[in-house]
């Protein structure tokens, strides 16, 4: 396989458009778009909640976005070097959220940690709509 493949992860709950702009930077990064989507039980252990949407679904509307080339299920944060080697990445891009979590992995690829769109947030998001239905 030719080109550059990147690979970014998110729990994409509650899908909005800072996703859609990880998502499209992360794609004009490369050729190829290959994105982990955290599984159930991954989102539990990260943000002490599950999604509001199951895994199946959240992997099925990544996978449907134009940039998108391939989807799989992330299991463990602890698995990213192991994710990496298996969908031959050259790059990683993550949010910059994140900044500096992922440094470890630059002896294999390019890491790349985009800005967070201001003012858009998931868990904004569902605090917003349960305080409006409260």
């Amino acid at each position: 396989m030719s080109g550059r493949t990147v690979l970014t992860f998110g729990t994409y709950d509650v899908f909005h458009v800072g996703h859609l702009r990880l998502i499209e930077r992360a794609a004009a990064l490369g050729d190829r778009l290959v994105v982990g989507v955290s599984a159930d039980a991954l989102n539990i252990a990260k943000k002490g909640r599950p999604p509001v949407f199951s895994e199946e679904e959240r992997m099925e509307i990544v996978a449907a976005l134009k940039p998108v080339d391939e989807v799989f299920l992330e299991e463990s944060l602890e698995l990213k070097r192991s994710y990496l080697l298996r969908y031959g990445a050259d790059v990683l891009a993550m949010g910059d959220d994140w900044k500096g979590r992922f440094d470890d992995l630059s002896d294999i690829v390019e890491v790349v940690y985009f800005e967070r769109t201001p003012s858009v947030s998931t868990t904004a998001l569902i605090e917003h709509i349960v305080a409006r239905h409260a």
